[in-house]
């Protein structure tokens, strides 16, 4: 890959960055046994904790966050391995291991009431920690799942396993972090996303790191979403309309197993949150309220 595809695939409006930096700002917190997540934070109330996908990180809940703040704390983590978030112990590590982490950040924050949000990756974390009898479940009052990957840990999809898996990582090898970035990022937004839209996602997976990715890549192959379902709490499950990632269809399976109707993001692709932060921020807004 060129350097001039590798830059562009960091390059952010100095206006948005500045905004990043000014209103959600990213700050290391402790967990104890020696390890840190990097959060960002704005606004004040009731948490809404967001749980990013693959290629992305907290930053991309920016825009979110600046709509809820008025009646939220919005809280986004780096997954571990992201940003300036320890890596998990394992080389595979699965959605127990990430909501371990999990409870240790909501533990280190006092977060003691929160609605859950896991886009895409983030899914399989946050329906392990929804699950009945998990130690968080106590602590979640709704569920939000926004295009949840169902992951490929079920017995029947060991052939679509070792296929992703190799697909993933060759990908990797291949191109670096900042190649997936250049070429594969705008698969997450639909053909009418803004430029800017386009460029959040370019950012954020250009600033993604190999060790997380690669453990990230081992949780989505390894990850079994029915498994945890239906969760402990109420859910909301919903998708963009163009997602061409996490399909609308593959979304309604999953509205199914936990006994709800899914909930469409019109006009949105993949990364419906940044493409659509209107939307998802109206969503959440009616999860609060719930």
């Amino acid at each position: 890959m060129s350097d001039a595809m590798a830059t562009d695939a960091q390059t952010l409006p100095a206006s948005e960055l500045a905004l990043l930096d000014a209103r959600f700002p990213a700050r290391t917190v402790q967990v104890g046994g020696g390890t840190a997540v990097s959060v960002r934070e704005h606004g004040a109330g009731p948490a809404i904790v967001c749980l990013h996908g693959i290629g992305s990180g907290a930053a991309s809940w920016l825009h979110v966050a600046l709509l809820l703040a008025p009646q939220a704390r919005v809280i986004a983590w780096d997954a571990p391995g992201y940003g300036e978030s320890t890596p998990l112990a394992p080389a595979a590590p699965t959605a127990a291991d990430y909501a371990e982490r999990l409870k240790g950040l909501l533990d280190a924050l006092d977060v003691q009431s929160c609605v859950l949000v896991g886009h895409s990756l983030g899914a399989l974390t946050a329906a392990c920690a929804a699950r009945n009898g998990s130690a968080l479940a106590s602590r979640i009052r709704r569920l939000v799942l926004i295009s949840p990957a169902a992951g490929y840990g079920a017995p029947s999809r060991a052939e679509a396993r070792a296929r992703v898996r190799a697909e993933r990582l060759a990908t990797l090898d291949q191109l670096g972090i900042a190649g997936m970035a250049a070429k594969r990022s705008g698969r997450l937004v639909s053909e009418s996303a803004s430029e800017l839209a386009r460029q959040w996602v370019r950012w954020n997976m250009a600033r993604l790191n190999d060790g997380g990715y690669r453990q990230a890549v081992e949780l989505l192959c390894h990850g079994d979403l029915l498994a945890d379902l239906p969760p402990a709490m109420p859910v909301h499950v919903a998708c963009g309309t163009l997602d061409a990632v996490t399909t609308p269809d593959a979304c309604a399976e999953v509205a199914r197993q936990c006994g709800v109707a899914l909930e469409p993001i019109e006009g949105a692709g993949h990364a419906s949150y940044v493409e659509r932060p209107q939307a998802v921020s109206a969503l959440l807004r009616e999860a609060l309220a719930a």
